[in-house]
């Protein structure tokens, strides 16, 4: 079996007004499933760019990323869309939950972008919500969800369509200590439990430390820490 993500010698050099600005100079990364990695690494040294190309946003300058083994560099934005829509997930800082749709629909409506029949739709929404611990609050809006209720919706979107990658940033920035660790553990059990290969960007070392591995950013390469 493939690995869910593989980066392969990835370059990535954004080109400006001022000059060119080498960002990854031939990053390799492996993520096995079930499989949870943190990306550690201070502002500005590319953990956002890294993790554009792993969720096939971004094109790299030269190298492969390979989601279960297909390289796609070379694929249509309409194969590569394909992809993230069904193997890919992401989740953000801010939970950019749709406000005018309750948090049962948020985690149904990618489904049915999908395909998914709703019934199997709304049956697989219902039992995310529960792993999180909010099968009470599906009916919910998301302004009347605290932020860690919020977040934990997300997330749950963001497995919706059982994606083989999950790709997050600083998820659990926007949360107090508390409800950060409530929902990072939470993200730790679902993530092992349905196989999925993570990479989380975090810079709350304490976080980091509870996942398998912990990687950084040198020199425009990924190495372990």
């Amino acid at each position: 079996m493939n690995d869910p993500l593989a980066l392969r010698g990835v370059v990535r050099t954004y080109r400006g007004e001022a000059g060119d600005l080498p960002v990854l100079r031939g990053a390799d990364l492996v993520l096995r499933a079930g499989e949870i990695v943190a990306l550690v690494a201070p502002s500005g040294m590319g953990k956002s760019t890294l993790l554009h190309l792993a969720g096939l946003l971004e094109q790299p300058d030269g190298g492969q990323v390979l989601i279960d083994g297909r390289d796609c560099g070379g694929l249509s934005d309409t194969e590569r869309t394909a992809i993230r829509r069904l193997r890919v997930g992401f989740v953000y800082q801010f939970h950019h939950l749709l406000p005018e749709f309750s948090a049962l629909e948020n985690v149904l409506l990618p489904q049915m972008i999908a395909g998914v029949a709703r019934r199997n739709a709304e049956s697989r929404a219902r039992a995310l919500l529960e792993s999180f611990g909010l099968g009470a609050r599906g009916g919910h809006l998301p302004g009347k969800l605290s932020g860690g209720e919020q977040q934990r919706v997300a997330i749950a979107r963001a497995l919706a369509n059982a994606p083989w990658v999950l790709l997050a940033d600083e998820p659990t920035g926007n949360l107090d200590v508390g409800t950060s660790d409530v929902v990072f553990t939470e993200l730790l059990k679902t993530v092992r439990g349905q196989g999925v290969a993570a990479l989380v960007a975090t810079h709350n070392t304490e976080l980091a430390a509870r996942m398998d591995r912990v990687v950084t950013l040198r020199d425009g390469r990924v190495v372990p820490m």
